[in-house]
């Protein structure tokens, strides 16, 4: 995994894009990129915050993707359906922790916001089911993160087109009409 996010780390850094699904949905379309696998744990918030520095917000995106990237290498495949919670979830959450300096012992708002965060889109994935689909659940969790960091922070990055999938064919498994971003 370690050489996939080698290669996924300079399409953040040099991502010049303020849309997140923008950034996400590039990287994505790149050979070594799975349809489904770890490595969209680090896609997903990568692409997260890649946006909020493109937007003009002041953060070094260097040292917080090298945060996210030891924080997603601990996170295993399959997640979603071995532990119950979604690595893109997760990955939003991680970081949304790194934006706010949250610890296990933070007593401030960020501990609680993370877990609005991430019980939010977890909230979203369980209404519609699965099977597993590494693209919808990046698409869900940046639509959510987009929403509660505008709203919780002030931090305006937009989705600035509707989600169309264009990986259906790519999935096996994938869950047609149900899936809110399917082509129709």
């Amino acid at each position: 995994m370690e050489e996939k996010y080698s290669k996924i780390l300079p399409l953040l850094l040099s991502s010049t894009a303020t849309d997140p699904i923008e950034i996400q949905n590039s990287i994505m379309n790149e050979s070594f990129v799975s349809p489904n696998g770890p490595e969209h744990h680090f896609i997903d918030g990568g692409s997260f915050l890649a946006a909020i520095r493109n937007s003009g917000y002041s953060i070094d995106l260097e040292e917080c993707l090298d945060k996210l990237m030891e924080r997603s290498l601990k996170m295993p495949g399959a997640m979603c359906g071995l532990w119950g919670v979604c690595g893109a979830a997760a990955s939003l959450g991680a970081a949304l922790s790194i934006l706010n300096c949250t610890s296990p012992l933070s007593t401030d708002n960020g501990y609680k916001d993370n877990m609005e965060l991430t019980s939010s889109i977890i909230s979203r994935m369980s209404s519609i089911g699965g099977a597993r689909c590494c693209k919808r659940n990046a698409y869900i969790s940046l639509q959510i993160a987009t929403g509660f960091v505008r709203e919780k922070y002030g931090i305006e990055i937009n989705i600035d087109k509707p989600i169309v999938c264009s990986y259906s064919q790519n999935n096996r498994d994938c869950i047609g009409n149900r899936c809110p971003y399917h082509k129709k």
